[in-house]
This record gives C-alpha cells, sequence and structure tokens, in this order.
C-alpha cells in the first residue's frame, strides 16, 4: 500500500482553516446551533471544503487534509477563547 503524498501549501495553512471558522461561527450565529454541536459541524465543513474543493482529485489526501481544517479550526477557536477569557479574568 503506497501512502499518498500530501502537500501543506498556502491554501491549507493560511486560508482553509480560517474559512472553515468563518463559516462555523456563521452557521452557530445564524442557526443557533446548540455549543455540543458545533465540533462536528467544523469537522463536517472541513471535510466538505477539502475534499470537494482543495483535494477534489484525491479522496483519501482530501479526508486526510479536510479532518486537519476541521480539527484545526476547533483547535484555534478553543485556544482564542481561553486566551481571551483569561486576558479578561486579569484585568
Amino acid at each position: 500500500m503506497d501512502f499518498p503524498t500530501i502537500h501543506t501549501n498556502f491554501w491549507d495553512a493560511v486560508i482553509g482553516v480560517p474559512i472553515v471558522m468563518l463559516i462555523t461561527q456563521l452557521i452557530k450565529v445564524l442557526f443557533k446551533v446548540k455549543k455540543k454541536y458545533v465540533p462536528t459541524i467544523a469537522l463536517i465543513i472541513g471535510l466538505s471544503i477539502s475534499v470537494f474543493i482543495s483535494h477534489r482529485h484525491y479522496l483519501l489526501a482530501g479526508l486526510f487534509m479536510g479532518w486537519f481544517y476541521g480539527y484545526a479550526a476547533i483547535g484555534s477557536y478553543a485556544s482564542m477563547k481561553t486566551t481571551i477569557l483569561a486576558f479578561r479574568k486579569q484585568n
């Protein structure tokens, strides 16, 4: 079994994850989604963008990078929220 060669490019690192975060937040605000479903929504959006847009010619790479998009967006949001809450608590 050959493992796929997955190249992380500018799209993956700088554009893909923030787009997933933005779309997830829009869905959360517009449709009043419960907090427990937000990570699942972010993962589905990440997988969709990766499989259908950025890695549409290779499914395995699309799935792998889709997980990256979704979980990187979840982690980035949690990190920003924790930092902001800690900063507010200090002042």
